[in-house]
């Protein structure tokens, strides 16, 4: 029986950035190797980790694979080196306001605009999936160093922001955890075609953040026998609760 040969995938519009192999642009090394970066996150993105092979990323480029390997070692690597780019992007961050004389919060937040651009961007499903996959004990060690770091850093800006009094004082852990959790998420649901760009939805995350879901004016009670007081009466009796979802 012979052995069947598998087909590379087509490259896509949505999958694949203008790549720099094209109209003699020869000699942007950094470009190039930027170029496989972006076309393997955004495929595996698209298709997962798994169902992604380097003779797809070479076909959506228009290159042969030994011209990847020329930049990466295996696939292994290129997952690896897409999430020190993302991470890099939050880094970035803390990096900026280290020598900051803004308050603990204006500084988390300034990280936190990062955190969430990062997490728009072509690398935000492999910084948050990328410990999920088969990766060696070596990368998956560094992996979860990285991602204590930006944790630690975060709980740092946080504990600053309440001995300075611009945060009110708080469980420094699990608002750590919730910062964090809700901007991750973003690349799971985010998509690069999407009305909003990542420093827009960033923005709009760090005012939610800031204001928080409690009112700032006067707040009306309800009626005794109106209908939301009626609803809540129900609830009581019946042990419903309001529950939020990670």
């Amino acid at each position: 029986m012979s052995r069947r040969t598998r087909t590379p995938a087509p490259p896509s519009s949505s999958t694949t950035p203008e790549s720099p192999w094209r109209a003699g642009r020869s000699s942007q090394s950094e470009a190039k190797r930027d170029a496989v970066l972006r076309t393997a996150a955004r495929a595996f993105n698209e298709r997962g980790f798994h169902n992604v092979s380097l003779d797809d990323i070479a076909a959506a480029l228009e290159v042969t694979k030994p011209t990847i390997y020329y930049y990466f070692a295996n696939k292994e690597q290129l997952l690896f080196q897409c999430f020190l780019a993302g991470v890099e992007q939050i880094r970035e961050g803390f990096r900026e306001v280290k020598q900051s004389s803004l308050s603990g919060r204006e500084r988390l937040n300034a990280v936190l605009r990062h955190y969430a651009e990062a997490m728009a961007s072509d690398f935000g499903w492999c910084m948050v999936r990328a410990e999920d996959q088969d990766l060696s004990a070596a990368m998956s060690r560094h992996i979860k160093t990285m991602k204590s770091e930006i944790d630690q850093g975060i709980r740092r800006l946080i504990d600053e922001g309440v001995r300075d009094g611009s945060i009110s004082a708080c469980d420094t852990r699990m608002t750590a955890f919730a910062l964090a959790g809700s901007l991750n998420w973003i690349a799971h649901w985010y998509r690069s075609d999407q009305s909003m760009t990542g420093a827009e939805i960033a923005a709009a995350f760090v005012t939610i953040f800031e204001n928080g879901l409690q009112p700032r004016g006067p707040v009306t009670p309800a009626r005794r026998g109106g209908a939301p007081a009626r609803r809540a009466t129900r609830a009581r009796r019946t042990g419903a609760a309001l529950t939020v979802r990670n």
